[in-house]
């Protein structure tokens, strides 16, 4: 039940305008195969995002930790051009053909309604939002639907109706919505709160696959409903559909299929940009808190983390689109084509192959691939649109051909860094035993580094233990302290407390608590630096039982301060030096020293 709570909030957040009124143009333009065509690649794209997630060898929060600023520009544009799309379909599809009136002002209102839901409510709180909002939003669809009833007959729709357009489309489809929920920074927040909450992303994400479907169903009904002959022809020459239910609703007089569909409409628009609004501060916020740009110094947090700069731009291109009757197709064309090289190489990423995406490299090989697909949609020439989406993955080839042929000489699982927080831990001892020589300075402990993790061997006993008989939950706090002290010691042998010009202070600790461990159960604690920027060091822990698996995991914050005074310090260079072996490969500090290191001894020392 805590993993199908969250199906709701998964199916609402992914139905953007592309969802919601693209369904109702391919089921009007190529039957009821075409639409089938359509949803079930966009619901499959969603489960499979959300299976893949779910294995215990990968962790989305570890992921998008330690490498969402690497791909910052695609989540960023991702939300630009999603945001975007569903103003510009919600003005342009549906107050236009059904009122008669420019609706920028009502589209402005919901924009700011859903920004300040999205602000004040936590993405637990959303859920719960989306979860009373979808019941009302499918009664408002299913009243709008029973009250065309009374409109005038229409033919039933072909089974299938294709052309060489919708041929070229196949390829793109398939790419666009299996990579789509990747470069989505909204599924991303959901499926590390999921795994945070302890439930099942994989579950979640398949009910909330089965709910998309039947809303994008839903969709597809009012569209048989007022069936074809509401079609636009718009700038370029071609007809689209995606304004016909609204068209079809007016051209019958219906009120209430007009407050019915209206209602269903705001509903889908609102429970999408508020959760953009959500997980893009979520990103961001990450994003400058690890940050060590200079610029970080004298630009507020707050200012550079606020998601408005991203809704104005959406903005501005939602009016540039409806002012022009540009397509809607045209906004949804990046999702296929610009975007996919950067999505590709995130999905390589999330496997573990080692991070080699050129943000920029990406971006002109999908601006070229959006051209080649724009060209081929107007003149109807299917290779070339088919051709384009591949083109398109052209950016993410070294690190596919990497992931791919790396399978036959791959380490074990649980040797590399990257091992799951949730495997189980027998393996990983035994790894650790035969890579490294471990430190033995008392009979039940050993300790050393397997990689970038420090890892702690003990074994509890009977003075570790409560009232009850398992382990004191305090001891386990106690754990990650020795192994931390272990850790500086051999990271930094010489610290002389006497003689330091610096403190090492514990800023925050977190700590999420999964199973219990008892007497005699061999524990495994693991730490290591997760992140730093100028003035703070993130580590984060693991804590792993041989019989029970996953015990707990969390992270700290270290700050320096001066000892006289307390004054924060900057990271000592001593601690940096000391840590540099083991430092995430994200660390500017990690990037300077390979620098300095490639432009040799005069340079290196002017860096």
């Amino acid at each position: 039940m805590r993993s199908l709570a969250w199906a709701p909030t998964v199916a609402l957040s992914w139905l953007w305008g592309l969802g919601f009124f693209y369904a109702i143009h391919v089921t009007l333009t190529y039957g009821w195969l075409g639409f089938i065509a359509f949803a079930v690649p966009n619901a499959t794209g969603l489960f499979l995002f959300g299976w893949v997630l779910n294995s215990p060898r990968r962790n989305p929060a570890e992921t998008i930790a330690s490498f969402g600023g690497h791909y910052a520009l695609l989540f960023l544009l991702c939300q630009i051009f999603a945001v975007s799309l569903t103003v510009f379909s919600f003005v342009s599809c549906l107050w236009v053909p059904l009122f008669g009136a420019h609706g920028g002002l009502v589209a402005a209102l919901l924009v700011i309604v859903a920004c300040a839901l999205g602000h004040a409510a936590t993405l637990g709180q959303l859920r719960r939002v989306h979860l009373a909002l979808l019941p009302v939003g499918v009664g408002a669809g299913l009243l709008a639907l029973w009250s065309l009833r009374a409109a005038p007959s229409v033919p039933p729709l072909p089974f299938a109706a294709f052309d060489a357009r919708f041929l070229g489309l196949v390829v793109p489809t398939l790419v666009g919505f299996l990579l789509g929920p990747w470069m989505d920074v909204q599924q991303w927040q959901r499926v590390v709160e999921i795994r945070r909450a302890g439930a099942s992303p994989g579950l979640a994400y398949g009910a909330g696959a089965l709910i998309f479907l039947g809303l994008l169903t839903l969709n597809a009904a009012l569209a048989a409903a007022v069936g074809t002959g509401h079609a636009v022809i718009l700038s370029d020459g071609l007809p689209a559909a995606q304004g016909a239910v609204a068209a079809g609703i007016r051209a019958a007089g219906l009120d209430l299929a007009a407050i019915g569909f209206t209602l269903w409409a705001t509903i889908a628009v609102v429970s999408t940009i508020d959760s953009s609004y959500a997980a893009t501060r979520w990103l961001l916020t990450q994003i400058t808190t690890r940050s060590t740009a200079p610029l970080m110094a004298f630009v507020p947090e707050g200012l550079v983390a606020s998601p408005l700069w991203i809704m104005l731009a959406a903005g501005g291109v939602a009016v540039a689109a409806v002012s022009n009757a540009l397509p809607p197709i045209y906004l949804m064309i990046p999702f296929a084509t610009l975007l996919v090289g950067a999505a590709a190489c995130l999905v390589c990423t999330a496997f573990g192959s080692t991070l080699r995406h050129d943000a920029l490299l990406n971006l002109m090989i999908g601006l070229a691939a959006a051209i080649i697909f724009l060209t081929g949609y107007v003149l109807a020439i299917p290779a070339l649109m088919a051709l384009a989406s591949l083109i398109g993955l052209l950016g993410a080839l070294p690190m596919v051909r990497e992931r791919l042929g790396a399978r036959g000489a791959a380490l074990p699982e649980a040797v590399t860094p990257s091992a799951s927080v949730g495997a189980a831990v027998a393996p990983v001892s035994t790894a650790v035993a035969a890579v490294i020589p471990m430190r033995r300075d008392e009979g039940n402990v050993s300790h050393g580094f397997d990689g970038a993790w420090f890892v702690l061997r003990m074994t509890p006993t009977y003075d570790d233990t409560n009232s009850v008989g398992n382990i004191y939950f305090a001891n386990y706090f106690r754990w990650v302290g020795k192994a931390r002290e272990l850790f500086f010691n051999i990271c930094v042998p010489h610290f002389d407390l006497a003689k330091t010009d610096y403190y090492i202070l514990t800023r925050s600790f977190t700590h999420d608590f999964r199973r219990e461990a008892r007497e005699f159960d061999p524990v495994t604690v693991r730490i290591r630096v997760a992140a730093h920027n100028r003035k703070f060091v993130t580590l984060e822990h693991e804590i792993h039982s041989d019989t029970h698996g996953l015990l707990g995991r969390g992270e700290q914050s270290l700050m320096f301060v001066d000892p006289q005074t307390y004054r924060p310090l900057d990271i000592p260079r001593v601690v940096l030096e000391g840590f540099f072996p083991y430092l995430p490969e994200t660390s500017a500090y990690v990037a300077r020293r390979r620098a300095a290191a490639t432009t040799g001894p005069a340079l290196g020392a002017l860096g």
